[in-house]
C-alpha cells in the first residue's frame, strides 16, 4: 500500500467550460490517485465571476437548447457514440480519480452509454394532454390542453462516487427537455466530467448550452443560489441537500440524499444466495454509495445458515490495485475516509459490538467489515457510514426491521429476501421507502427506472423520463371559440 504524494511536473489540466470556451482559473486544486498517490490532474477552481458568467451564458443558450426535438436527441446520440469509442479513457480517468476498481468503472461507462441513448428516445416523447373542458359548465364549448416548455437553465451538481453516470443522468434529461445546463464536478473526479463536456462539443452542442464548473461547496452553493437557475438537481449527502434545498427557495428541485441501506432476509429466503449478495454490495465501490448494504437485518432462524457463508464471501473479496482485473475492493476516496471508517468501527466495539471480520484500515483502504450486537444509538447502524461495512441484526419479526426503516425517516432503497408473495406485500405497503428490491439487494438501480427517496432521503425522482418531466413546466392553453 503507498502513502508517499508523488509530485508530477505537468499533470492533465482541467478546465472550466463557460459558453463553449475552455478557461483556466488563478487559483487549482491537485486531484490525488487514491492507491498511488500520484497528483493525476490539476483542476481550475471557478471563481464567484466564473459562477456567474456560466450561468449568463446558459441563460444566454436557452433558445439554442430548445431545438427541435429530433435535433436534442441527435445530439445525445452523437454524444452516446463518442462516449463508447472514448470508453477506455473514461474509465481509466474514473478508475485513476476515484480508486473505483476498473472493472467497475467499464460497467459506469457502459451505463452511462445507456444513460445517454436513454435521454435520447425521451427528447422526442415530451407531450401533453388534453383537459376535458365540457365536464362543467363552466368549460363547455371550449378545447383546453396542458403542454411542456424547458425550464431553461438547469444546474447540475454530482458527487464523487459515480461521477459519469450520473452526469449523465442530470446532463441528458435537461438537454432532452431543451434546456441549457450548468454542471459542477466533484473535487474528487473532474476529469471524467471535461471528457463528458468535450464530447458533448464534439457532437455540434451549441456554445453554452452546456458549461462545466470545478470547485468545492461553495462553487456549488452559489450555482444554485442564483435566481437564472430555474431548476436544481443534487446529489449528495443529507445535510447538503438540506443547504440546497434552503438555498433554491420557491423554485425547484431533485434531490438525491442518503440512506442506511435496509436489506432484510426472511426465515424462507435462499441465505446462502442472500449472504453472497449482501456481501458483495455492502463493499462494492468500497461501500461509497447511498444504497450500499449496510443494516443487514436477518431472521434469527437463518442466522446460522447465513452467516457462515456471507463471512466467506466479505473475506474472499481482494484488496488491491484499483487498476488490477482482479482487484473487487479498491481503496476509499482518501485516507481521511477511512480513517472516519475506523473511528466510527472502533466506537461501535468499544460500545459492545462483535467483529465478524475486517475491521482494519491500511492506509485508504479499509477491510470488507462485517459487526454483529450492535444497538441502534451506534454511528455504524443509524449514520450513513459510506464505507465497506456492513452491520448484521437477528431479527424475530418482520414488524421489528419494518419500524425501524419508518422510524429513522430516511428512506432510499430497501432489500427484501423472501419466497412469500404475503411477506413481499406486507413489506411493499408498510415501509416507507423510494424503492423496495425483493429477492435483489438495495443497490439494484436500472437508469431507466425511476430513482429517488421520501423524507431525508430527499425528493423528486431520477431516471430519464421522469427527469425530463421534472425539469419542464406545464402551460394550460384554452381556446374560446
Amino acid at each position: 500500500m503507498m502513502s508517499r504524494i508523488t509530485d508530477r511536473s505537468d499533470p492533465p489540466r482541467v478546465r472550466n467550460l463557460i459558453g463553449g470556451r475552455w478557461c483556466d482559473a488563478s487559483a487549482t486544486v491537485d486531484v490525488i490517485d487514491p492507491y498511488r498517490k500520484e497528483i493525476v490532474s490539476r483542476a481550475a477552481v471557478a471563481s464567484a465571476s466564473d459562477v456567474d458568467d456560466a450561468v449568463a451564458c446558459a441563460d444566454t443558450a436557452r433558445q439554442a437548447a430548445a431545438m427541435p426535438g429530433y435535433k436534442r436527441a441527435e445530439w445525445l446520440r452523437q454524444t452516446q457514440s463518442l462516449v463508447r469509442q472514448r470508453a477506455k479513457q473514461f474509465a481509466v480517468a474514473i478508475t485513476r480519480e476515484t480508486g473505483k476498481p476498473i472493472r467497475d468503472a467499464r460497467i459506469e461507462v457502459s451505463r452511462s452509454i445507456e444513460t445517454l441513448g436513454l435521454c435520447a428516445e425521451e427528447a422526442i416523447r415530451i407531450e401533453g394532454k388534453h383537459v376535458p373542458l365540457d365536464g362543467s359548465e363552466l368549460g363547455a364549448g371550449k378545447l383546453a390542453v396542458v403542454l411542456r416548455f424547458p425550464v431553461g437553465v438547469v444546474g447540475a451538481i454530482v458527487p464523487f462516487n459515480a461521477p459519469l453516470n450520473m452526469a449523465c443522468h442530470k446532463v441528458g434529461p435537461a438537454i432532452a427537455a431543451g434546456n441549457a445546463v450548468v454542471l459542477k464536478t466533484p473535487p474528487e473526479a473532474p476529469s471524467c466530467l471535461q471528457l463528458l463536456a468535450q464530447a458533448f462539443m464534439d457532437a455540434g452542442l451549441p456554445a453554452g448550452v452546456l458549461n462545466v464548473l470545478n470547485g468545492d461547496a461553495s462553487v456549488g452553493d452559489q450555482l444554485v443560489r442564483d435566481p437564472r437557475v430555474g431548476f436544481v438537481t443534487f446529489t449528495g449527502s443529507t445535510r447538503a441537500g438540506a443547504a440546497v434545498k434552503a438555498a433554491v427557495g420557491l423554485r425547484r428541485a431533485t434531490l438525491e440524499l442518503g440512506g442506511l441501506g435496509p436489506n432484510i432476509v426472511e426465515a424462507d429466503a435462499d441465505a446462502s444466495t442472500a449472504a453472497t449478495q449482501c456481501a458483495s454490495n455492502g463493499t462494492r465501490l468500497a461501500g461509497q454509495s447511498c444504497v450500499s448494504v449496510q443494516n443487514l437485518f436477518v431472521h434469527e432462524e437463518v442466522l446460522d445458515a447465513f452467516l457462515p457463508p456471507f463471512v466467506d464471501a466479505m473475506r474472499a473479496l481482494k484488496l488491491g490495485d484499483p487498476m488490477a482485473e482482479d482487484t473487487a475492493v479498491g481503496p476509499m476516496i482518501n485516507q481521511d475516509a477511512a480513517e472516519r471508517v475506523q473511528n466510527w468501527v472502533d466506537e461501535a466495539r468499544a460500545a459492545g459490538a462483535r467483529l465478524l471480520c475486517g475491521g482494519k484500515r491500511h492506509d485508504a483502504f479499509y477491510e470488507p467489515t462485517a459487526l454483529i450486537d450492535v444497538t441502534p444509538d451506534m454511528k455504524v447502524v443509524c449514520q450513513e457510514i459510506f464505507g465497506p461495512v456492513v452491520v448484521v441484526r437477528p431479527y424475530a419479526d418482520i414488524s421489528e426491521p419494518i419500524g425501524w426503516i419508518n422510524g429513522t425517516g430516511v428512506g432510499l432503497n430497501c432489500g427484501l429476501f423472501t419466497n412469500s408473495t404475503r411477506t413481499a406485500m406486507r413489506a411493499i405497503r408498510e415501509i416507507r421507502c423510494g424503492g423496495i428490491i425483493v429477492n435483489g439487494t438495495s443497490t439494484f438501480r436500472p437508469d431507466q427506472a425511476p430513482y429517488g427517496g421520501v423524507g431525508q432521503s430527499g425528493n423528486g425522482r431520477e431516471g430519464p423520463s421522469r427527469a425530463v418531466l421534472d425539469m419542464t413546466e406545464e402551460r394550460l392553453v384554452v381556446f374560446n371559440y
